[in-house]
């Protein structure tokens, strides 16, 4: 894929790592493409960042043909900017654009557009211990058109933003509270998929448990309201005894980048671990008899977000005495580590 650089005129100076939150701030330049029925992907380009000019019909304001990606980049103590695990995130955006009827790029030329646009704004990567260059990939339906079919044309952009940590808590344990009522996904929609209707249908949710003190809610299943899926915006982990515990992927939770990391790390240090269905219930009773050892979520954002907290029907769990259990530390520390220049023995990262 050919790829047009127009450099802005008036580029500006990034915030101070100080001044950094997240998903506020944006850098100079953004990747877009166009698709249009019958020519396929055209005019990729890097370009000012700037507003779009859509059609008030284009489908996505009207049928939600919408969907994203995010990833890091990251400033190592050497200075070099590197990609964390940019194949896998190009490929999953690649598979979950049919579940949407939306056209995919293929991998390949994703993982160069977010590489050109990097490199076009490498001086927006902060460089201070927690911060790093958050890539949003998304995928939207333009075409003007009030029918509910498929789009014949899409745009496919790409934003950065530089950004500190992803809870103002950081790494501190959080409280979350263990959602009844609402639901994120049932089987047979889009759990699986970086859409954007699974986060609004999060939204009540999460706004609920802010105003009662929680950092974000434990999703149960949409059926029978006992089985553990995701926690907030993150894929769950939970420890009981010696043995780490992680939902399966059965098309209602995402198939996560940095699940697939703590997997990969627990299998290489010879952690028992499962990926099955867990209850609300085991994970009650564990906490009963003492053997609820750690909680914690885990995402491109946060990376590991220990839970010292949970609420279950006015119940509250503590878990650890509050306190980031050793595991969860132990794989903060090494995909940290990793992100920021440290030894890569497992090919996750991608210089820019």
């Amino acid at each position: 894929m050919e790829i047009e650089i127009r450099r802005t005129e008036t580029p500006r100076t990034p915030p101070a790592p100080g001044e950094l939150g997240f998903g506020r701030v944006f850098s100079d330049h953004m990747f877009v493409a166009d698709w249009t029925d019958g020519r396929g992907w055209h005019d990729a380009r890097v370009v000012p960042y700037a507003p779009f000019e859509l059609d008030p019909a284009a489908a996505v304001f009207h049928y939600g043909q919408a969907m994203f990606e995010g990833l890091k980049a990251f400033r190592g103590q050497d200075g070099q900017v590197r990609l964390f695990r940019v194949d896998r995130h190009a490929r999953r955006m690649h598979d979950g654009a049919s579940r949407l009827c939306m056209p995919p790029m293929e991998a390949e030329d994703l993982v160069a557009a977010i590489r050109a646009v990097v490199k076009a704004d490498a001086a927006w990567v902060p460089g201070a211990p927690g911060t790093a260059l958050y890539i949003r990939p998304t995928l939207i339906a333009t075409e003007p058109f009030l029918g509910v079919r498929p789009s014949r044309r899409y745009a496919l952009f790409v934003i950065l933003s530089p950004v500190g940590a992803y809870y103002p808590e950081g790494i501190n344990p959080v409280k979350i509270w263990v959602e009844q009522r609402y639901v994120r996904a049932a089987r047979g929609g889009l759990g699986a998929v970086k859409a954007g209707a699974n986060y609004a249908s999060s939204l009540r949710a999460a706004l609920d448990a802010q105003k009662l003190g929680y950092a974000q809610v434990l999703w149960l299943d949409a059926s029978e309201h006992r089985w553990c899926e995701e926690m907030g915006v993150m894929n769950l982990f939970v420890r009981i005894g010696d043995r780490v515990i992680t939902p399966p992927l059965e098309g209602t939770i995402l198939d996560g980048v940095t699940r697939a990391s703590v997997l990969d790390l627990l299998a290489e240090w010879g952690v028992p671990h499962s990926e099955r269905r867990l209850s609300i219930d085991e994970v009650v009773d564990a906490h009963r008899d003492g053997s609820l050892a750690e909680v914690w979520g885990c995402g491109t954002a946060a990376v590991i977000s220990p839970v010292g907290e949970l609420c279950w029907q006015g119940e509250k769990l503590k878990i650890a005495d509050g306190a980031m259990g050793p595991l969860a530390r132990r794989l903060y520390d090494t995909i940290t580590g990793v992100q920021y220049g440290g030894a890569d023995t497992r090919g996750w990262m991608t210089a820019v």
